[in-house]
């Protein structure tokens, strides 16, 4: 199986502080995570002053500012992306940034990331997906709130404007997502639809969805994760902190083993067991030479060394060439 990508999403719960920033990043590179990702944003581009906030938004922020004044609050200046990817280096991961506004985007581009991930409020966004398509990287495409059709509207503009290698992952947008809305099966239909491989960006409580999307043949595993989970900020509360994502990261890597090629015959670690757990053709009592083995005298017992208790019927009715003891093997 292909290695799983974890991305841990440390997004904007560094709430705008530069060192809080690197300690997410420490984090993220202990508990076992590929790649540790942020969010690059002006607030004034991308949210306007008559927005409002969502519900979560509401519930776990100051509820007198508005979206825009929120979003200021957690911005990350340009300049401070390179103490970040130094910081990231240092610590032996990945470091990435989700983009939401145009000159984010241009300037992630001359960063040269490996990858550009688009935010599934970006999907239908035109102007965006150009940009993003024209910088012509690996991209990893959200699809939360998407229907197939706008998904598929996604994709011909990234592929019309540059776009080759494109990576779909299965979202749900509401945090946390609650487990009946999850709807990991829509994994199977991406693959099925788009014939593209298909991540998760996870929202949900816990690691069981991200789990259950690694079976389900999920190749990138995105989940938010923060330093502590009472902060005030819109995503704390949806995230992970640090034993549930070094669990999360260990629970992918146990998978991937467990998931295997798909080939099925005896592994390595069981074939010794064959001969104690099968069964051989056994006498169920003596057996003198020349009599006929019948259901009476012929029995299937462990060990499996000897005639597969499969051949049972084709020794009934034929004649012994030797005496046998009771619970001897049958060895003719």
């Amino acid at each position: 199986m292909k290695k799983v990508l974890i991305i841990a999403e440390a997004g904007v719960n560094h709430n705008g502080d530069l060192n809080l920033a690197k300690k997410l990043i420490e984090q993220a590179a202990k508990a076992g995570a590929d790649v540790v990702k942020f969010q690059t944003f002006k607030a004034k581009d991308c949210v306007s002053v008559s927005a409002k906030k969502a519900k979560y938004q509401l519930e776990n922020t100051t509820k007198e500012e508005s979206q825009l004044e929120m979003i200021k609050k957690l911005e990350l200046s340009y300049e401070s992306h390179f103490e970040l990817i130094e910081h990231c280096k240092k610590h032996h991961i990945v470091f990435l940034s989700t983009p939401f506004d145009l000159r984010s985007v241009e300037f992630l581009r001359e960063l040269d990331l490996p990858y550009f991930k688009i935010p599934s409020g970006e999907i239908t966004n035109l102007p965006y997906l150009k940009a993003v398509a024209k910088c012509k990287k690996k991209v990893l495409l959200s699809t939360g709130m998407a229907n197939l059709g706008e998904i598929e509207a996604a994709l011909e503009i990234l592929r019309k404007n540059g776009t080759k290698n494109i990576t779909l992952l299965h979202c749900n947008t509401e945090y946390p997502t609650p487990f009946e809305d999850v709807n990991l099966n829509a994994i199977k239909t991406l693959k099925e639809a788009f014939k593209l491989e298909v991540g998760y960006s996870d929202h949900t409580e816990g690691i069981v969805a991200s789990l259950g999307a690694v079976a389900l043949g999920a190749v990138v595993i995105e989940k938010h994760f923060t330093l502590d989970k009472t902060m005030e900020g819109p995503d704390h509360r949806a995230s992970l902190e640090f034993e549930e994502l070094k669990e999360l990261c260990k629970g992918v890597r146990e998978l991937e083993k467990a998931l295997g090629n798909g080939i099925k015959k005896a592994s390595k670690s069981e074939a010794k067991n064959k001969i104690i757990a099968r069964k051989s053709l056994v006498a169920r009592c003596a057996i003198q030479k020349g009599e006929k083995f019948s259901e009476q005298n012929l029995t299937t017992k462990r060990p499996g060394n000897g005639i597969s208790a499969m051949r049972y019927e084709e020794y009934l009715g034929k004649k012994a060439l030797k005496t046998y003891k009771k619970d001897e093997l049958i060895n003719e």
